[in-house]
């Protein structure tokens, strides 16, 4: 392709595409998912976490598994205590709490915390991190969640993470993305989660 040629197919992409912007809006609060058994929804909601603190926004982020241990992403996160709330209000992996009562009421205290920043007009960004495996799981119910989402104010955004997003989740979501498992080191290699990969 001559130099020409790429100038003349660039100049009809760049046509094409601001026709496609518009008639588009600029700005509305979204509901995003992360699931899927591959690795990264965290990862990735976190990535939109830092976008959020960059710009001077408020964010929140509630745990809803996680919490038996300190997070590194909650050190580092720390330096902005100004903007961000962050609260890791579960015991654990279900297999290592073997107490469906108290994962329950976990879960619950976690979705109560939620809503304080759902209903926030003050917070831009909140992260309901593995609460997609609470709702899997039975310790919170689809119909309660998609009822706190509906209070969200219009321009926030809520990420929910975690395998097994139900259905209902989905269809009611903006933005859903599948993390989908192709190769994993424990699995093919017998290697444990390493510290700056999984926690």
């Amino acid at each position: 392709m001559t130099p020409e040629q790429h100038k003349e197919k660039m100049q009809k992409r760049k046509e094409v595409q601001e026709k496609r912007l518009a008639d588009k809006i600029d700005n509305k609060g979204l509901i995003i998912v992360n699931t899927g058994n591959g690795k990264g929804k965290t990862t990735a909601a976190l990535g939109m976490v830092l976008r959020s603190l960059g710009h001077g926004y408020r964010v929140a982020i509630v745990q809803f598994i996680k919490g038996a241990w300190e997070p590194a992403e909650k050190a580092i996160l720390s330096q902005f205590s100004s903007q961000l709330e962050f609260h890791a209000l579960g015991e654990g992996f279900t297999w290592e709490t073997q107490d469906r009562e108290r994962d329950i009421a976990k879960a619950t205290e976690a979705w109560f915390k939620s809503l304080e920043y759902i209903r926030n007009s003050e917070y831009k960004l909140i992260l309901l991190d593995e609460i997609n495996v609470a709702l899997k799981l039975g310790y919170l119910s689809i119909e309660t969640v998609l009822a706190g989402l509906a209070e969200k104010p219009e321009d926030s955004h809520v990420i929910l993470t975690g395998r097994g997003a139900p259905k209902e989740l989905i269809e009611r979501a903006d933005l859903v993305t599948e993390m989908t498992l192709i190769k994993h080191p424990f699995r093919e290699q017998g290697i444990k989660a390493q510290a700056g990969i999984e926690f």
